[in-house]
């Protein structure tokens, strides 16, 4: 499939009654990049990936999802991967079972499955656990069965909500490195994150706020324009002046002054 743009959207809108939860985002994503979607809790993030992954209609704007309109929603859903941060596969199946299951789904028989299996063992290093109940698998190794399944159809965009969420370090840089390999394949990925080291390890970042996409660019590129050395204080910089709680700004004051020493 060959495209300019994995995801393009315009004034992409999505009102509920009087509430806007998202508000005119624009942006663009190439085939094969990792974008960091990063947002507090309530910002718009899961709205915007429900209008991508052609569950919810926009109330406004357009889009393209792998060169589908955002209308064509079966054409969409066929063609992305789905893992949520809450491990949702069959914990009283194993893991080579939990993979025949998904492929089934997918309508994969035969020797395809076979064979994808086999790829996908390799590819999320899941060699010598087969055999093993998914729900005896340490919140790493889950991580990874569940990548796989949502791999097991060859989608050409992935997304990841929060996927290395209560996993520990050394696992969220093994289940990283996995998505390096994902995106070598030419697998766009769009992963929501509380965690900006691994921001940072994406190729485009994203920051919505309050249904309103903040900031937009590299990670260089982001860091560079504000002068900053991290994502964190960037993050903290475009929303700080259209946030204006009083126990926020509190602990804006005390976060920059642990920074600067002032």
């Amino acid at each position: 499939m060959v495209m300019e743009h994995a995801i393009e959207v315009q004034g992409l809108t999505k009102t509920f009654g009087d509430f806007t939860a998202v508000d005119n985002l624009s942006f663009r994503i190439k085939p094969g990049e990792i974008f960091g979607f990063l947002g507090p809790n309530g910002s718009g993030k899961s709205t915007t990936i429900r209008m991508l992954c052609g569950i919810l209609s926009p109330s406004g704007g357009q889009g393209k999802v792998l060169g589908y309109d955002l209308k064509d929603s079966e054409k969409i859903k066929q063609n992305i991967g789905y893992m949520s941060q809450k491990f949702s596969l069959y914990e009283d199946l194993t893991v080579e079972e939990n993979i025949d299951f998904y492929a089934g789904i997918y309508g994969l028989r035969g020797k395809e499955v076979r064979e994808r299996k086999e790829e996908l063992i390799q590819l999320a290093l899941l060699t010598g656990k087969e055999k093993a109940l998914a729900g005896t698998l340490s919140g790493g190794w889950k991580q990874r069965l569940a990548l796989a399944c949502a791999l097991v159809h060859r989608p050409h965009l992935l997304f990841l909500d929060e996927p290395t969420a209560g996993v520990d370090p050394v696992s969220r840089r093994v289940f990283w490195e996995l998505l390096y390999r994902v995106a070598a394949q030419g697998v766009t990925i769009l992963v929501t994150t509380h965690y900006m080291d691994e921001a940072e390890k994406c190729d485009v970042v994203g920051f919505i706020y309050q249904g309103k996409l903040m900031g937009f660019g590299t990670p260089g590129e982001l860091m560079g324009a504000m002068g900053l050395t991290n994502l964190e204080d960037v993050f903290i910089k475009v929303v700080e002046e259209d946030y204006q709680d009083e126990a926020w700004q509190e602990l804006l004051k005390s976060h920059r002054k642990e920074v600067t020493g002032e």
